[in-house]
């Protein structure tokens, strides 16, 4: 007899669904991905406010206002560097402000300002490419290199304060081209490393973001402004409008038109002569030829009326045979009359 015990026998093939196979089935995936069942869904009023399908008004006026610090901005850069710098705007936006912070690339620099006349807080965001390509420039690096590799330090105090001379010149451009539409004076309070030290809105506050991009002999990088709604609800009327003004020119003839056509128009006034209380069986009772007696005597004052509101007081009499009526007193809406 043949002992199968004294032989060495490879193991019995493992089934479709284990992992020793090399065939995953959805089981093994979920559990490699940590996925333990499916995602409740969200409802009623949580649902509304988490939802990244933000429904937000369009602010025309922002976008002439950035258009406007682009070209202001590089001219303050070219000034500052003194090398050639070209300022770009790729989109002006909206986004919740809990997901825009998610959305900052680490290392970064995030300056926070305080609109004065507002009182009210704003935030700029600057990336490393953007920072190590000011740092380069202001201490006299020469262009067109190889991308600085980050490296995950802390950024020194040196670093921080020429950043911060960028921040402050595009603060102040920005003011300057928000001037027309309302005078603000931004100015720079801060600069946090941390996001989370610079929490400015709720989480799931609404926000206008304007980013730009700078580029400065081949390097350079993006910077953002974040104004979250309820700042900008001061000015939020005049953001909402297509053009500068919002008014149509002025037109005299038909001014004159106008006024002509007012002052021939026909208006129907009337005048109370008195008023009595009765009762419904009175009334019923009354005849032809019967005589109301009334609270009036034929020099009290009248109260003259256009369309159910008083205007004027008058006295009641005769003129070339006909009832009239004379004005004891001016009609004028600045002067009240006399009840």
């Amino acid at each position: 007899m043949i002992d199968l015990e004294d032989f060495d026998l490879p193991d019995p093939p493992a089934p479709p669904g284990d992992m020793g196979s090399g065939v995953f089935d959805q089981a093994d995936i979920d559990a490699l991905f940590g996925d333990v069942g499916p995602i409740a869904r969200k409802s009623g009023l949580r649902a509304v406010i988490e939802s990244k399908v933000i429904s937000h008004e369009r602010l025309p006026m922002l976008e002439v206002v950035c258009d406007r610090v682009v070209r202001s901005f590089a001219s303050s850069m070219r000034n500052l560097t003194s090398d050639g710098v070209d300022v770009s705007l790729e989109e002006v936006t909206s986004t919740r402000f809990g997901e825009f912070m998610n959305r900052v690339a680490l290392p970064a620099m995030v300056g926070v300002f305080k609109i004065e006349e507002w009182e009210s807080y704003g935030l700029v965001t600057v990336d490393s490419n953007l920072i190590y390509s000011v740092v380069d420039a202001l201490l006299g690096g020469r262009g067109g290199g190889s991308p600085m590799v980050i490296d995950g330090r802390a950024f020194t105090t040196i670093e921080t304060g020429l950043v911060s001379r960028m921040l402050t010149l595009a603060l102040n451009d920005f003011s300057e081209a928000f001037a027309p539409i309302e005078p603000v004076n931004m100015n720079l309070e801060r600069i946090e490393t941390n996001p989370r030290f610079a929490a400015i809105a709720g989480v799931s506050n609404i926000c206008a973001t304007a980013t730009f991009r700078v580029d400065m002999d081949g390097r350079g990088g993006r910077f953002t402004l974040v104004f979250p709604y309820a700042t900008l609800e001061p000015v939020r009327d005049k953001l909402l409008q297509r053009f500068m003004g919002e008014k149509s020119g002025r037109d005299s003839i038909w001014e004159a038109h106008m006024a002509a056509e007012v002052r021939k128009t026909n208006v129907s006034m009337s005048v109370l002569l008195g008023e009595k209380a009765m009762s419904i069986a009175d009334l019923r009772n009354l005849e032809i030829g019967q005589t109301i007696a009334l609270h009036k005597s034929p020099d009290d004052a009248l109260d003259v009326a256009c369309g159910g509101v008083k205007l004027a007081q008058g006295q009641i009499g005769q003129r070339n045979g006909q009832v009239a009526v004379r004005l004891i007193n001016d009609v004028s809406s600045d002067k009240k009359v006399k009840q």
